[in-house]
């Protein structure tokens, strides 16, 4: 198996050439007007025209995305590729919002339907929480939303006799990821059947630290923490009564580190939850998401700066569990959480996994099966092996210390680990 190691230069190395030499040759023709354009009233232009609707519906704001732009031209020093995805992107988010509102109107009964209560896996980046939500999968009753589905939750064409080609697009994409960071899959394996994060659900909104994991946007995130994200949580959940309104089930099983902030907002708008909150050693989670956020920002730009990557992620993930402390640490909350191990997922996931079916009357021998074989079709590692250390971002532990002692301090303190 192929293993990657992180470092600012032996990655630049490691790019396909032609990813390179395509961005040199389009950087070149700068002067001929071929820089993409990214403004936010073209962009919505675009979108309606591409989808042929024109109402992004009455709770669409235009900050949100005017924030993003701004900072994303003044700050994020894009290379083309780089600008031509997320023009794309940009649009095809405010594309799924103009499908949707086209649902939503022609037929009322989505939004009037209550939201399945839902296992919300709230865990840091890199503990394990892609691993439990596809073991979690497996199970008939519960409704995820694979890869294919969160890229394009809307049909293509709602108000048109085509055929659906939403699998088609997410098997291009991934090729797309493959052919531009080759390393990628060894940190995150994207399988298109397979479920993702709901966090782009959140991006429909454009307020998420999806943009701030893809490139340097400093002002934008600053901006969005000091920001309340109620509106973006409120849309999410109409996009989950979508959801669930297309393909039925019993229990929703969602998925993103976003979360941890706001725990708060979840129980404000989802109703029935429980979070599932996967830990691992701090020093060992720390610096694989930050070699996974230096490989997604590679993808956008030429000038990634690991270090920089390092600052802003350190300070951010101490933000991100305080919030979530704040709010488990009341005692009108502490019941609603149950706490997953990596080391005991990874070395003995039925184990751990029977933890969080005694919420639910216990594990049965058919879901163990279904847990067994999926294990077997997905071993710990199927792409490769993924290093990363401290050292490679000029960090040692005691940085980390400085933002997460306290829930350091939480995970000695209950759980002796």
């Amino acid at each position: 198996m192929n293993q990657e190691k992180i470092t600012h230069s032996r990655n630049f190395e490691k790019r396909p050439l032609g990813f390179s030499l395509l961005n040199a040759a389009w950087g070149s023709t700068y002067f001929l007007g071929t820089k993409i354009k990214l403004d936010k009233d073209d962009l919505i232009r675009s979108a309606r025209k591409a989808t042929g609707l024109d109402d992004l519906g009455n709770d669409f704001t235009d900050e949100p995305l005017e924030r993003l732009l701004r900072s994303v031209n003044e700050e994020a020093d894009l290379h083309p590729v780089g600008r031509f995805i997320t023009r794309r992107r940009f649009i095809s988010l405010l594309n799924i919002r103009l499908r949707a509102e086209y649902y939503f109107k022609r037929h009322p009964e989505i939004l009037e339907q209550p939201l399945y209560p839902a296992w919300i896996i709230i865990g840091l980046q890199r503990t394990g929480t892609t691993k439990l939500q596809r073991l979690l999968a497996v199970d008939p009753d519960h409704r995820v939303i694979p890869s294919w589905e969160v890229i394009n939750p809307v049909p293509l064409n709602p108000n048109k006799n085509k055929a659906d080609k939403r699998i088609a697009v997410a098997k291009t994409s991934v090729q797309a990821l493959k052919l531009m960071s080759p390393g990628f899959f060894a940190i995150h394996p994207i399988e298109i059947y397979e479920p993702e994060e709901d966090i782009l659900l959140l991006d429909v909104s454009f307020m998420s630290t999806t943009p701030e994991a893809m490139m340097h946007v400093p002002s934008y995130a600053e901006w969005l923490e000091k920001t309340d994200q109620s509106a973006a949580y409120a849309y999410m959940v109409k996009l989950l009564k979508f959801l669930q309104w297309q393909r039925p089930a019993k229990r929703w099983v969602l998925k993103t580190p976003h979360h941890l902030e706001f725990p708060d907002l979840i129980e404000k708008h989802f109703g029935e939850v429980h979070f599932l909150w996967p830990h691992r050693r701090i020093y060992e989670s720390v610096p694989s998401f930050l070699s996974m956020v230096t490989y997604n920002q590679m993808i956008f730009s030429d000038h990634v700066d690991e270090k920089r990557v390092a600052r802003h992620w350190v300070k951010k993930t101490g933000y991100m569990l305080n919030k979530a402390l704040d709010y488990r640490q009341n005692s009108l909350n502490s019941s609603k959480f149950t706490d997953i191990y990596y080391k005991d997922l990874v070395g003995n996931s039925v184990g751990e996994l029977s933890k969080i079916y005694n919420l639910n009357g216990g594990l049965t021998p058919e879901l163990i099966s279904l847990f067994e074989k999926h294990e077997q079709e997905h071993p710990h590692r199927k792409y490769g092996t993924h290093q990363y250390s401290l050292g490679d971002f000029g960090l040692t532990e005691a940085d980390i210390d400085q933002h997460t002692a306290r829930y350091q301090n939480f995970m000695t303190e209950h759980y002796g680990r």
